[in-house]
């Protein structure tokens, strides 16, 4: 191919990177394939990022970046904790869903390229249990949450709903019956969470 007259971005790379891994998997996407698909050598990929793993480390990061920058969305908003906890988790259980059904090769492939690596998804969850520890916080402190620890309230409740988010349970997210399920468990942990004798 000849080369590209667009200036070659990490961004770029990051969005041919993820074209490639569609097309042939996470087996057989090279750092060339990126390469070609741009139409520049792969010691131009290189310059942006120095291996290839560092290549794949990056496009998992972008990839689950999508989800988590949607949810940050959902704490800043000014509803209730209860309105804005139970949006949080639905809006986290329809991301993934989405994920998963809209593009199953592409979902097969990040699930393959987050096994790798484990920093990435450590802090990405470190992030998402961030963001629900503020909706927690903030209904301990409006008094719609009964909660001594907001940051350990907000891991239970991730683990709670692992169900619904964690990618091995991706095949019962289109089950019959799987939004009521979602629902009674939200429900619970809502009581779970409230004022006691509520």
């Amino acid at each position: 191919m000849a080369p590209t007259s667009e200036t070659l971005t990490a961004e770029r790379i990051l969005e041919a990177t993820e074209e490639v891994l569609r097309r042939h998997g996470p087996a057989k996407a090279t750092v060339v394939d990126v390469a070609r698909a741009l139409g520049v050598s792969h010691g131009s990929v290189y310059r942006h990022f120095r291996t290839k793993a560092a290549l794949r480390e990056a496009v998992t990061k972008r990839w689950l970046d999508r989800t988590s920058l949607k949810l940050a969305g959902i704490v800043a908003d000014g509803g209730s904790p209860e309105g804005r906890l139970r949006a949080w988790l639905a809006a986290l259980f329809e991301a993934k869903r989405h994920k998963a059904g809209d593009d199953p090769e592409l979902f097969a492939t990040y699930t393959v390229l987050t096994d790798e690596n484990g920093t990435v998804v450590g802090e990405h969850i470190a992030e998402l249990t961030a963001q629900l520890t503020g909706i927690v916080a903030a209904g301990a402190e409006s008094g719609a949450f009964s909660v001594a620890d907001p940051a350990a309230a907000a891991r239970a409740v991730f683990q709670a709903t692992g169900r619904f988010h964690d990618p091995c349970y991706a095949r019962e997210w289109t089950a019959p019956g799987i939004h009521e399920e979602f629902t009674a468990v939200v429900d619970l942990l809502l009581r779970g969470l409230g004022p006691t004798g509520r």
